[in-house]
């Protein structure tokens, strides 16, 4: 990666939860950050302001195929040491015969489709050496499934998984480090209240493992620990 002061990175879904935190940890180690959301008055907008221009927003609605050829554009002369995808909606828990296709299609298009079509429109963004990331979960960990509950969610990680692990190995020559990040179960509005993490403590380990990786080659699945998650 560049030197500390010219560190460049891309958040794609930070208007709140884990994507505005990563945001502002990143601003805070010193990391120039364009971050987006596709609301005009998200907290993301006022965290701005407090970073001295470490902090850039972008409006993205990251489905849209047009949307992100316009943002492509508007940041064609950047380059960036980090591309991170942070996007996940959850629609209950719910069994899979309680799933209508529409509900089936809105979560896998967000929390599958959509990041991988973002790290194809965006990649050409990241410099050689630079990383390709994206925020998954141990609910996608197929060994892991042991417990009941929450089957569309699990479903779409695992679908984005398995998608991020194509994306490699057709990349796999690109010299870009390629990385699924598990944070844990944290206290957002897709987590809960009652989950178990904050994401002011959980997010900068997370921002440790990224810029401990940086170079380093293929694709990893981490959690906030560093420890690889099973497939």
């Amino acid at each position: 990666m560049s030197a500390t002061s010219h560190r460049q990175a891309l958040i794609i879904g930070a208007s709140r939860g884990l994507g505005l935190v990563l945001a502002g940890e990143l601003a805070r180690r010193g990391w120039r950050v364009i971050a987006t959301t596709r609301q005009n008055d998200s907290e993301l907008h006022a965290n701005a302001d407090v970073w001295n221009g470490r902090l850039e927003v972008e409006s993205l609605e990251m489905t849209s195929s047009e949307q992100l050829a316009a943002l492509r554009e508007r940041l064609a002369d950047r380059q960036l040491d980090l591309l991170f995808v942070n996007a996940a909606i959850d629609r209950g828990n719910l069994s899979i015969d309680e799933v209508s296709t529409d509900m089936f299609t809105e979560v896998m298009v967000t929390n599958a489709l959509s990041p991988l079509r973002t790290l194809e429109a965006l990649r050409g963004l990241v410099a050689p050496g630079g990383t390709v990331a994206v925020m998954s979960s141990d609910q996608g960990s197929i060994s892991r499934n042991t417990e009941d509950g929450y089957e569309l969610y699990k479903a779409s990680k695992a679908a984005l998984n398995q998608l991020m692990r194509s994306y490699a190995t057709r990349y796999a020559n690109d010299g870009q480090t390629k990385l699924l990040l598990d944070p844990g179960h944290n206290r957002t509005r897709l987590g809960g209240p009652d989950a178990p993490l904050d994401p002011h403590d959980s997010i900068p380990a997370v921002v440790d493992i990224l810029e401990a990786q940086a170079g380093a080659p293929g694709l990893q699945f981490l959690d906030r620990h560093g420890e690889t998650v099973p497939w």
